[in-house]
């Protein structure tokens, strides 16, 4: 039988979260898996390989919860509204609804790009989390934020506004306490000083991290930075699985694109994870 998909409105503090479940049919659980969505424009841009990913591990028996976080989506509230904090709360509440579903089964937090801080913040406080799933991780939000003020440094050269004054004015206006526009989102003071504070760290209750990345040409590779952090995070305690795979930067292209070898890579993974926990 198909797996099955569920949305549904997950209550939040007072107003409510746009969620899908995806899970077998039948039968128990392999493992629950939440997903915290990449930043901004790139939550959009990974939807679809998302959903799909989503859809490949529950039909292997994985319970799979997608969310979306306050101001983002389809959930509720504007993006000015959110907070680093509200985002932590948001995928505390969907751990704590995958645990009426099945207590007993293992918890990943599953993080594309920029929800790799967020899940390894909300990690750090709940030892059930042993598993992390990482896709194309940012390890700096620091970086992160610089990355998402050039593109509005980009778009004003666009627009005939000239060069600017770069990302240390932007960061000066956010830190007097005035929002900026980026791309169509506005980007709160509190929301971009606390993404300059996060970084993605493990804790060391998690004992299974699958990292995967895409990455051009016929034979991808990790990049330094994400080879020097992989290695980092191997231990007697811990088993790390590490791939780079062939495929399109789906998260910042123009267009939607697909990148079916991570996928592939993301099911044989975690069905070989569950595997070697089962035994």
């Amino acid at each position: 039988m198909p797996p099955r998909a569920e949305p549904f409105q997950l209550a939040v503090g007072g107003s409510e979260r746009l969620c899908i479940w995806r899970a077998p049919s039948e039968g128990g659980l392999r493992a629950r898996i939440v997903h915290v969505p990449a930043f901004a424009e790139e939550m959009n841009k990974c939807r679809p390989m998302v959903a799909e990913a989503s859809r490949r591990l529950a039909a292997q028996g994985f319970g799979v919860l997608e969310i979306d976080l306050l101001g983002c989506g389809d959930s509720a509230g504007d993006f000015g509204d959110a907070t680093f904090e509200a985002w932590l709360d948001d995928i505390r509440a969907a751990i704590a609804w995958t645990s009426e579903v099945d207590a007993d089964a293992p918890l990943w937090l599953w993080a594309a790009r920029g929800g790799a801080p967020i899940a390894a913040r909300v990690a750090h406080g709940d030892p059930k989390v042993t598993g992390l799933l990482l896709w194309q991780p940012i390890l700096s939000g620091r970086t992160h934020l610089t990355q998402f003020l050039r593109v509005k440094l980009a778009s004003d050269v666009v627009a005939g506004g000239g060069a600017g004054e770069g990302t240390r004015a932007l960061r000066d206006t956010l830190r007097a306490g005035q929002a900026i526009e980026v791309a169509g989102y506005a980007l709160s003071p509190a929301l971009a000083l606390a993404l300059d504070d996060a970084a993605f760290t493990c804790p060391e209750h998690v004992t299974s991290v699958v990292w995967l990345e895409v990455a051009a040409g016929d034979a991808p590779d990790l990049a330094p930075p994400s080879r020097e952090a992989v290695d980092a995070l191997r231990g007697p305690r811990r088993r790390v699985e590490a791939q780079a795979v062939a495929g399109a930067t789906f998260w910042q292209t123009v267009e939607i694109e697909h990148a079916p070898a991570l996928i592939d890579a993301t099911v044989s993974a975690m069905t070989g994870m569950a595997g070697d926990a089962h035994r």
